[in-house]
């Protein structure tokens, strides 16, 4: 294994931590980007199947991401080089607005820029969704598996929003219902 994949595993998830505003859903699109489109690490089939894993193991999912796509790509030194890329950023921008966010919380500049930033990241969640959904072939020809994959999908966020059921216990019986339908 070439130290220079290391590095470049690295570089990447450091890049992609400095801007990941919104979390880790949010940053869906841009770490498929660079692990599918720019390096060739992962097919997006691939990267879908780890998007899927990694939302449901504990955790932050950009981080998970970077474990899989570096354990993927370079074993476990490239998991830990991936990780540390990917949770440095947080550590030393946590690090820098604890000094300085407390004085200039309530300024009106910087409310407002928080402001203009929700639409942004409901619109890059939104964003990773409909990829995943066209990469898997849920968007396209009516099927049985498009309208029962629907209908999972219909059930869940009904079940989310309306019931306010657990979204634990919603990813469980989702996957059940997976096993179920799809085996």
């Amino acid at each position: 294994m070439s130290s220079l994949i290391l590095i470049d595993l690295f570089l990447t998830f450091l890049k992609i931590g400095f801007v990941s505003f919104g979390g880790g859903y949010a940053m869906i699109p841009v770490i498929e980007a660079e692990v599918v489109s720019k390096h060739g690490w992962m097919t997006t089939q691939e990267f879908t199947d780890v998007i899927a894993v990694a939302s449901m193991s504990p955790g932050p999912i950009a981080t998970n991401s970077a474990v899989f796509v570096g354990y993927n790509t370079a074993g476990l030194a490239g998991a830990i080089f991936s990780t540390l890329g990917s949770v440095l950023p947080s550590i030393i921008i946590i690090l820098i607005i604890a000094m300085f966010f407390y004085q200039m919380h309530e300024h009106k500049l910087v409310k407002s820029a928080f402001y203009g930033l929700r639409p942004i990241i409901t619109g890059l969640i939104l964003y990773a969704a409909i990829r995943f959904a066209i990469s898997n072939n849920v968007i396209g020809a009516i099927s049985v598996h498009t309208i029962t994959l629907f209908a999972i999908f219909s059930l869940s966020l009904f079940a989310l929003i309306r019931l306010k059921m657990n979204p634990i216990l919603v990813l469980f019986i989702s996957g059940i219902a997976g096993i179920i339908f799809f085996t």
